[in-house]
């Protein structure tokens, strides 16, 4: 299917405090990205750390979301995991508590082949009514979504895009190629995001509009206008922060990004560890580049 949702998402992180997470500051997160054009909201995805969250916390989580968002922007829910049994459990879940639709990572660690990728896909769509957004990100998972495996994942009727992260626009534009006018294409690199907007890409899926939503959905509104000069200018001022959102992994740079600007993010959750002080310079100095004023 296509036409689930255009425009920019952020991959939100989940703020913690005092071993649980903080629902207040999550709050004004919520609204920080509804005031400046967010499309919708991805929650609980790999930037809002689920690995080291309980199945109750994501509940919760759920159910705020949609109590705060009031139906002001859409609302994507992750589901993955490298159980298909669970994952399944946990779509049903989310559906049921308002999502507007879920994204499924691969299957991680024990990894599976092509056709263990679909019969995964096809597992949680059929549990559901909702759309789906399969999560090609082999750099984390060890699995990658070949082109010719998300074409056939174009044929499930409820399985709404890709979002990738692969890293490889070589392969990008093939699956793109393959699944145009059957399923969405989404960038899931803020790296990437020109190039696939440029391919037929139909949003975002971002990280660093968790920072700057405002300027991330300028880039998208530029390239839907096909204003590419426009685009590049915002882009380059962009790109500073976008590197400095990935100098460790994600989401340990972003956290502290939001706490820069006054969003009370919190630590990562361990294993994760708190943004290195030269990283932090780092990131300092591309939201000072940006202009972005503390909140």
């Amino acid at each position: 299917m296509v036409g689930f949702f255009k425009g920019t998402a952020t991959a939100m992180i989940t703020p913690f405090k005092d071993g649980g997470i903080n629902f207040e500051a999550f709050a004004r997160m919520i609204e920080y990205q509804i005031e400046n054009g967010t499309d919708m909201l991805l929650v609980l995805g790999t930037t809002g750390e689920p690995p080291t969250m309980t199945d109750e916390e994501k509940l919760a989580v759920m159910r705020f979301t949609v109590e705060k968002t009031a139906g002001r922007a859409k609302i994507m829910f992750g589901c993955g995991s490298n159980s298909t049994a669970h994952a399944v459990e946990m779509a049903k879940l989310a559906e049921k508590e308002g999502a507007d639709g879920l994204l499924a990572v691969t299957p991680y660690y024990n990894k599976c082949t092509q056709r263990g990728i679909v019969e995964y896909y096809k597992a949680i769509c059929s549990a559901v009514s909702i759309p789906v957004v399969a999560y090609n990100v082999p750099p984390r998972t060890g699995v990658n979504i070949l082109p010719a495996t998300a074409e056939e994942l174009s044929l499930i009727p409820n399985m709404a895009g890709i979002k990738e992260a692969c890293g490889n626009m070589e392969q990008i534009c093939e699956t793109m190629r393959r699944i145009r006018d059957k399923m969405d294409l989404y960038s899931g690199d803020d790296n990437l995001n020109l190039p696939i907007l440029a391919i037929g890409g139909a949003g975002l899926i971002s990280v660093v509009s968790n920072i700057a939503p405002k300027e991330t959905k300028q880039v998208y509104e530029y390239m839907a206008a096909h204003d590419l000069d426009r685009a590049n200018e915002l882009e380059d001022k962009l790109l500073p922060l976008i590197d400095a959102c990935f100098t460790e992994v994600n989401p340990i740079p972003v956290k502290y990004g939001c706490d820069v600007i006054g969003l009370e993010a919190g630590l990562p959750r361990p294993p994760l560890t708190e943004l290195e002080d030269a990283h932090k310079k780092i990131m300092d100095d591309a939201i000072k580049s940006l202009g972005l004023k503390k909140l």
